[in-house]
């Protein structure tokens, strides 16, 4: 199943329907179905088209960004844990020693300032990995981090086993409840807090959503309409989160 979603998303997103409706426009030139074939080659050019726009890919983010806008760390409450959820740093392959910090390495910056700041005597960090290709998890990879922003490591909590984000809600719940803990904060990306925050109030926990990681801002009005592969990129993320927030419901 989780191969099976992995195939689903990328046939969704932009790249992946552009290819599918470019194949398809080629069989149909080919069944001599010559009007079906150009309009789909044409649907195909410019719905790829459509979402390399930044214009574009910052209304379709910030639909889901706008949900949960920046919070100062002061309005952040005092609970039982911090969770946050991977997905801001890759582990290293087999044979190697050092995480990988990606674009949303945000989450563990953010959630190391709001242990620091007493919002909490417990970080929960929830993600796991492949074994054959990772050298450690990435609750691990993540772990190393926090410790390296000055975490102690006697206050990280580790749920490694999770792939996916229902997953990181149902495994970090099942850990909570163990020590009697309800009360949590959630830090992941604004991108992804409409649908990891469903998730986790859905497993049980009363939840503060403390999104970083915002990527809409100001531009310059001409650079919106300059395609752009960063664009597609959030684009096709932000209709996976769509789609997970509709699946959920």
């Amino acid at each position: 199943m989780y191969i099976l979603s992995k195939f689903a998303i990328a046939l969704i997103s932009p790249l992946g329907a552009s290819l599918f409706l470019g194949v398809l426009a080629l069989l149909l030139a080919l069944g001599r179905r010559a009007r079906l074939s150009v309009f789909c080659g044409v649907l195909a050019v410019v719905w790829l088209g459509a979402w390399s726009l930044p214009v574009a890919s910052d209304w379709l983010r910030g639909t889901l960004e706008g949900q949960f806008p920046p919070v100062a760390i002061a309005s952040v409450p005092s609970v039982d844990a911090i969770v946050v959820l991977g997905g801001g740093v890759t582990p290293p392959s087999v044979g190697a020693v050092v995480p990988n910090l990606e674009a949303g390495a945000d989450r563990v910056w953010f959630g190391a300032q709001l242990f620091h700041a007493g919002k909490a005597p417990l970080v929960v960090l929830s993600g796991g990995s492949d074994p054959d290709y990772s050298a450690f998890s990435e609750a691990e990879s993540m772990a190393r981090v926090m410790v390296a922003l000055g975490v102690g490591r006697d206050a990280l909590l580790l749920e490694d086993d999770s792939r996916n984000t229902s997953q990181n809600a149902a495994y970090t719940a099942a850990l909570l409840e163990e020590r009697g803990i309800e009360r949590i904060v959630l830090v992941t990306s604004a991108l992804h807090m409409p649908r990891a925050l469903a998730q986790f109030e859905d497993a049980g926990l009363s939840v503060f959503a403390a999104a970083t990681d915002h990527e809409v801002m100001a531009r310059p009005g001409w650079q919106g309409w300059l395609p752009s592969t960063r664009a597609l990129d959030g684009s096709a993320r932000a209709m996976k989160e769509w789609v997970g927030v509709w699946v959920g419901r």
